[in-house]
């Protein structure tokens, strides 16, 4: 378990549509084999360290003749941000996703200040 020492928790989230490779013939929707996706993703406002992350696939559109294989998962959070990784292996097909997110962790405070 993960504890916040602060009173002070920040909570941001968001929504990213990743890809929409059906449209222009991208590797999501043509290729076979391992393919991946990474977006880079700024949160609003700094977290004083690391936020846990937690994404989600909130739209998906595949192709109902193959395997539908997915991974999503959050990769090099930091206090400003992250890096959705999003994978799909053999002959699954994808047109599209939308990646959900939300972070929690201890907020920067208004009185919050650093000696140089």
């Amino acid at each position: 378990m993960r504890r916040i020492a602060s009173h002070l928790v920040g909570v941001d989230s968001g929504s990213v549509v990743l890809f929409s490779d059906f449209q222009d013939g991208g590797v999501m929707w043509t290729g076979e084999g391992p393919r991946e996706l990474r977006r880079a993703v700024s949160f609003a406002e700094p977290f004083r360290e690391a936020p846990v992350v937690q994404v989600t696939m909130s739209m998906w559109d595949m192709d109902q003749k193959t395997n539908q294989r997915a991974d999503i998962s959050a990769a090099k959070v930091t206090p400003e941000g992250f890096v959705i990784v999003f994978r799909t292996w053999g002959d699954t097909r994808v047109a599209r996703v939308r990646a959900d997110w939300l972070a929690i962790g201890e907020a920067i405070g208004d009185d919050d200040w650093e000696i140089e």
